[in-house]
């Protein structure tokens, strides 16, 4: 069967992370961003599980709570809550207003759906149909992968994606930052959005084939923004292993950079 979650969350960041998370492992993600719309969600759409901030425009968390259990036909839904709220008494208010139990923010992408599992009673997932990726280098390591992006959420997924594979991830939000990293940790593959605050993935892919000790280092450049054959010509023609467009199914990015990993050995 499978589950329907409501997420009610007002952080556009968070929630693409907990949306992109819960798909990946077979859930059935819906979204509320203000409590009164996460109200009306439950109650039409009966989910299996309601996660929900506590700081919400319209109708906070807590008065959320208060109203599902307030409601005879809603009350058995397992309410959580999801928040950073750290202040004495906090806890205490939560569950007072109805809610069964926390998970706090900032998300660890690492335990999260367990946390979601075990909430649901179910056993831990592994997401289906996902290939066998060898996270291994030529020297018999696990492989490092600098993923450079100004976007927290999109460094963030990049993490949830190839972190539960054995990839080590370390990201920058521009290119300055990349190439003291890259410079530092000599990674085995350099992920970089196209367009960014401070450089551009086409500055940071030509400093790289420009520099004799990161030259040989491939570099993967994956956009939303610049999807035409002329800005893939140009990533190319700068010594780009692959020019990828967003959004891109997360088994053929997976695939993608095994093709790229292998080729160094």
């Amino acid at each position: 069967m499978e589950h329907r979650i409501l997420i009610i969350e007002d952080n556009e960041t968070n929630l693409e992370l907990m949306v992109y998370l819960l798909e990946e492992f077979g859930y059935a993600p819906l979204t509320a961003r203000d409590g009164e719309a996460g109200l009306a969600a439950i109650r039409k759409e009966r989910p299996h599980l309601v996660l929900c901030d506590i700081q919400l425009p319209k109708m906070d968390g807590l008065e959320v709570a208060r109203q599902v259990k307030a409601d005879a036909e809603l009350r058995a839904i397992p309410l959580v809550a999801i928040t950073a709220l750290a202040m004495v008494g906090d806890r205490e208010k939560g569950l007072a207003a109805g809610f069964d139990g926390y998970i706090s923010k900032p998300i660890n992408p690492q335990t999260f759906v367990q946390q979601v599992d075990a909430l649901l009673g179910v056993p831990p997932k592994i997401a289906a149909a996902r290939p066998a990726v060898r996270a291994d280098t030529a020297e018999g390591n696990k492989a490092t992968i600098l993923v450079v992006d100004d976007l927290r959420a999109n460094t963030a997924l990049m993490e949830s994606l190839l972190t539960p594979f054995g990839y080590k991830v370390i990201t920058a939000s521009g290119m300055t930052e990349a190439m003291a990293l890259a410079r530092k940790h000599r990674p085995d593959l350099i992920i970089s959005d196209v367009q960014m605050h401070e450089g551009n993935g086409y500055e940071l892919c030509e400093a790289v084939k420009t520099d004799r000790r990161l030259k040989d280092i491939p570099v993967v450049m994956l956009t939303s923004t610049y999807s035409d054959e002329f800005s893939r010509q140009k990533g190319l023609a700068l010594g780009a292993a692959r020019y990828l467009f967003r959004p891109m199914d997360s088994l053929k990015l997976l695939g993608e950079i095994e093709d790229c990993l292998g080729s160094r050995k």
